[in-house]
């Protein structure tokens, strides 16, 4: 069957990660796009760089002027749960940008007017969306490598480097999703987590070591329990190169999923040689399009997000404990 429905979407907020989101909806073909955005010259810009003419200064003065089957929230992490609710009661479709919020409130009215419009919700953590991930996950899913008994993730990358606005975002502040836990390790909690099971109990450890002008966290050292699977993390935002690996130990051979080197790669003789299988990712964009499509995709009932709405909640959770961890210097209940 040829994906030719149009949906009519609507994109809130086209900052960094927003502007993505509409570049990458609009490769797939499959939209009828407009966008809200309350400030007047990054409207007027990605308006006319994107050829979009349907554009408003906020989410209402965009429902009180059409309707929409779908909805990208890409606006600062405490507003992720308000807004989807107003956009859920509309009865949009929803794609909600990750972390899901920066707390718990919220989330069940939200779940309710979801179940009331019966609506599909995804969340985007992208890296789901990585072939590389998605080869692992179908190796131990199958259980080809045995039971998974242990995790190590490492990743570093020079963020001011990709993101030289960092002082003046988001980024700089705990209560908008920022530091390093929000921010970038989420992703492999969530990877993590899909991949083995959810997190019941963690202790974080972090620090701002040395990216200039802010003070939240760069470096991240946790310890997370995934059932009986003993996980370790290790991030920086700080190094020169861009790494990025998750290595699964199993029973009977490990599993790692190399991002930087776009490949997946497989060990099962005692001391013997590593099996490397390629993926191809043209560029960044190649994972938004992906999930840009399977959105629309799941929308039209044809397979299911990438990460559903319970799982979001469950790595917000992980998300707070490890704040917690940190600020308490404990263990702690993923609640």
């Amino acid at each position: 069957m040829t994906k030719t429905r149009s949906h009519k979407l609507l994109v809130v907020g086209v900052g960094s990660i927003g502007e993505r989101h509409l570049r990458c909806f609009q490769q797939t073909g499959r939209c009828e796009l407009a966008f809200c955005e309350p400030h007047d010259k990054l409207r007027e810009a990605i308006s006319q760089q994107y050829g979009v003419s349907s554009v408003f200064a906020s989410v209402q003065d965009a429902l009180d002027q059409g309707k929409y089957d779908a909805a990208v929230i890409a606006t600062p992490a405490p507003l992720h749960v308000p807004i989807s609710n107003q956009l859920a009661q509309a009865g949009c479709h929803l794609l909600i940008e990750k972390p899901l919020g920066t707390s718990l409130d919220g989330i069940d009215a939200l779940r309710n007017t979801i179940a009331k419009q019966s609506l599909c919700v995804a969340v985007g953590y992208v890296q789901r969306a990585h072939p590389a991930l998605q080869a692992v996950k179908e190796a131990i899913d199958s259980r080809r490598f045995g039971q998974p008994l242990q995790v190590k993730v490492s990743l570093g990358h020079p963020f001011k480097h990709f993101r030289p606005a960092y002082r003046d975002i988001y980024f700089a502040r705990h209560e908008e999703g920022g530091g390093a836990i929000q921010d970038g390790l989420t992703h492999f909690y969530n990877s993590i987590e899909w991949l083995v099971g959810p997190a019941d109990r963690l202790v974080t450890d972090a620090a701002h070591q040395q990216l200039e002008g802010v003070t939240v966290e760069d470096t991240v050292h946790s310890l997370v329990r995934h059932g009986n699977v003993l996980a370790s993390y290790a991030m920086n935002m700080y190094q020169p190169s861009n790494d990025s690996t998750c290595t699964v130990v199993c029973d009977s051979g490990t599993v790692q999923c190399d991002f930087r080197r776009l490949r997946w790669s497989w060990i099962q003789e005692p001391a013997g040689a590593w099996n490397h299988q390629s993926v191809e990712v043209a560029d960044r964009d190649a994972l938004y399009i992906i999930q840009a499509n399977v959105f629309l995709d799941s929308i039209e009932g044809r397979t299911n997000p990438l990460c559903t709405l319970d799982e979001a909640v469950q790595t917000l959770r992980v998300n707070l404990a490890s704040l917690r961890s940190v600020a308490e210097g404990s263990w702690q209940v993923v609640q």
